[in-house]
Parts: C-alpha cells; sequence; structure tokens
C-alpha cells in the first residue's frame, strides 16, 4: 500500500504579516497532483489542518475545496485533529463525510477503532490519535498524573489491544501528534510542554508498522518507522534551511517501509542575514538574496536611521528586523530579550526568584512553578474547545 504522509498545513496562517493562502491552496494542488500521479492508495494527514480553533473563512472553503478534490479521486484519507485545530470543529459532520472517504478522527475515546483499507496483500489498519492534551483526556485513559507520555501510551495500549484481535498479517498505521524525543523543533510550533516535559520516546509507538507524526514543522526520520513529513510550507524563518516535502510511503506485504520526500511548492526562499545595515547594503555576496523573504539581524553598536526604508531598497521583501549589536557577555547594554533568548517560562521565573530573594526556588518550589505553568496552559485549552 502506498500512503502520502503530510501534516501541519496551518491553513489561515501568515508569514509575517504576508498572507499564504495562496501558497496554501497551490500545496494543495500538488497534493491532490500526486496523489493521482504516483498511484497513492491513502492520503494522511497528522494533524494541525488549521492554524487556530476558530478559522477564517478563506481557511475553511480551502479545506473544504481539498475534501472535494481528494474525495473525486476516490482514495481514501485519514485525518487527525492537531493541537492547533478545535477537535469538536473539525470533527464536525465526520460521520457524514467518512461515507466520502474521508475519515476525520479527533475523538480521544476512538483511538483504539482503526479505519481499515484493502490491498493486495490484505487489511491496512489506521489508528488515529488525535492531539491528547493530558489535563482533557487524562480521565478517559485512567492516568493519574497527566504527561504526553502517559496518556499517548495508554493510548497506544488500545491500538496494541484492538491490533491483536485483528487478522494475523494485519498491517498498521498510527497518525499522531506529539513531540516526540529526537525531533528537532523550530519557532513557528506552540509549546505544549506539560509538567516540564513535552518530548515522548519512540518506543513509545512500538508494534506499529508506521507512525505518522505531526507537530515538528522540520520534515525528518526518527526511526525507519516513525517519521515526521514537516509543515508543506515555513511558518517561520528558523524554516529557513527546511525542504519542505511529503513522505510517499510505501507498506509491503510484510508490513517493511520504504519513503521517498515529494517536494511541496516554494512560494518565495527565505533568507536570515546578518551583519552591519552597510555591510548588508554592499555585499555583492547576497544579491541571490535580493528576492527571498529576509529575516536581518543588524550588529550595529548604534541604531542606524530608517533601516527597514534603507533594507527593502535592496532586500524589498524584508519582513523581520532584529537589532543585535555585537557586543561582550559582560556589557550591561546587552539586552534584556537576549538575555532570555533560548529559556523555558519555567527557568525565567526560576530566574527571577533567584534575582528577588538572593537564591533560586528549591526542589518542591520548583514543583509549585511548574504545577501553575501546566494549570495556565490547561485552562487555556480548556477555553479553546470550548469556542
Amino acid at each position: 500500500m502506498r500512503l502520502l504522509h503530510t501534516s501541519d498545513w496551518h491553513l489561515g496562517r501568515a508569514f509575517h504579516r504576508v498572507a499564504m493562502l495562496g501558497a496554501q491552496a497551490e500545496f494543495i494542488g500538488r497534493l491532490v497532483a500526486t496523489v493521482r500521479e504516483r498511484g497513492v492508495d491513502a492520503v494522511v494527514v497528522s494533524g494541525d489542518v488549521y492554524d487556530r480553533a476558530v478559522p477564517p473563512l478563506a481557511a475553511v472553503e480551502l479545506f473544504d475545496d481539498a475534501l472535494h478534490r481528494l474525495a473525486d479521486l476516490g482514495v481514501p484519507t485519514v485525518m487527525i485533529s492537531g493541537n492547533h485545530d478545535s477537535a469538536r470543529r473539525l470533527g464536525v459532520g465526520a460521520g457524514l463525510i467518512d461515507r466520502a472517504g474521508i475519515h476525520l478522527r479527533t475523538e480521544p475515546a476512538a483511538c483504539g477503532t482503526p479505519v481499515v483499507l484493502q490491498d493486495a496483500f490484505g487489511d491496512v489498519a489506521f489508528y488515529g490519535l488525535p492531539y491528547l492534551e493530558p489535563a482533557l483526556v487524562k480521565d478517559e485513559f485512567g492516568v493519574d498524573k497527566p504527561g504526553h507520555e502517559a496518556v499517548l501510551a495508554a493510548a497506544m495500549d488500545r491500538v496494541r489491544a484492538d491490533l491483536a484481535t485483528r487478522a494475523r498479517g494485519t498491517r498498521s498505521v498510527v497518525l499522531a501528534h506529539a513531540f516526540v524525543t529526537g525531533g528537532e523543533a523550530s519557532d513557528s510550533e506552540r509549546d505544549i510542554t506539560v509538567g516540564g516535559v513535552a518530548a515522548v520516546p519512540s518506543g513509545v509507538f512500538d508494534g506499529v508498522d508506521y507512525a505518522a507524526l505531526g507537530h515538528l514543522h522540520g520534515c525528518q526520520t526518527i526511526t525507519d518507522r516513525v517519521r515526521y513529513s514537516g509543515s508543506p510550507l515555513p511558518y517561520s524563518f528558523s524554516e529557513a534551511d527546511h525542504r519542505k516535502t511529503m513522505w510517499l510511503v510505501d507498506l509491503d506485504a510484510e508490513g517493511a517501509v520504504t519513503a521517498e520526500r515529494v517536494d511541496c511548492p516554494v512560494p518565495r526562499a527565505l533568507a536570515r542575514l546578518r551583519g552591519t545595515l552597510e555591510e548588508l547594503l554592499a555585499d555583492p555576496g547576497l544579491a541571490r538574496h535580493e528576492e527571498a523573504w529576509v529575516e536581518a539581524t543588524l550588529t550595529d553598536a548604534v541604531r542606524p536611521a530608517d533601516p527597514m526604508a534603507r533594507l527593502t531598497e535592496r532586500f524589498p521583501h524584508t519582513l523581520s528586523l532584529v537589532f543585535d549589536p555585537e557586543r561582550t557577555p559582560d556589557d550591561p547594554e546587552v539586552s534584556y530579550a537576549r538575555r532570555l533568548a533560548g529559556r523555558s517560562d519555567q527557568e525565567i521565573a526560576e530566574d527571577f526568584v533567584a534575582h528577588v530573594r538572593g537564591a533560586g526556588p528549591d526542589a518542591d518550589e520548583q514543583g509549585v512553578l511548574r504545577d501553575a505553568f501546566d494549570a495556565v496552559r490547561a485552562d487555556e485549552a480548556v477555553k479553546e474547545v470550548a469556542r
């Protein structure tokens, strides 16, 4: 069976104020063409179909168009909700849409009930594990202390239990939306840390033939059987070096996996430039970036006059301007933002305690801070679900 694995469409999202709906429509066109031209038997979409719980109408219309085009091809599609989606909204009409071969899996309770497709060698069971917010699903899965590993492991126990009841030789595919250990994150993913931990081990997916992952925006291979497709388009400059692709995955009669990357359309190249303003304006080696979307980091000791206006004369698609003067680490002028770069909310809070009190929090106090951050995240998730 040949699968096309994609995820993280984020329909409705902009890139630094640049509308991406046209580029997203072009991607949908490439996806449909790939299904038709490469003999794809099933499409899997591993979450974050939309960029937010209540997407704009234009994004909903594009999604509707994608569903119609996939249904017209007669190729089954399995989709799950991600942490950006409203599972309840995405799942509206799932029973009716199912009849057209579009299988939306947004209910955590149904994770052990697969979509079963057939090929010349028998059955392939597709299990959809929507994004599992630990605070919201811990009771469903009987987990005492909510955490990503615990709820995902419980969901996978249901998958393996169902698989054990099926005919010998049944192959299996799991769709999941999670941060798996070994994956490389970018700046455009929403933080899903709970209890100070975001990642789960890849071994949680043991026992299935292929795990089609979503959430991380870079295409990457965790193991031969556990892969991220990544987002089809860039959504932050941290993705400047990404090659945006889908996975074309073949499952043979024994469940062995072979995979090929299929390129997505590139709306415009990304470039991250660094130097003084005069260096960026004068360097002939930067000519190749003049039509790219540009993030410029200026290292001038003193902020120059009209930097954006001057930059856009040479780089008309400059979207982001960062000031980072070259200074020694002990220079008192080092910016607060620079000191915080790369630090988690927990670490920033602990630093603040140390600054105010003269000593950092002890283990019990660290736990209080962690629980507070988790409670805020859970409350935000509840409010988003209720919209």
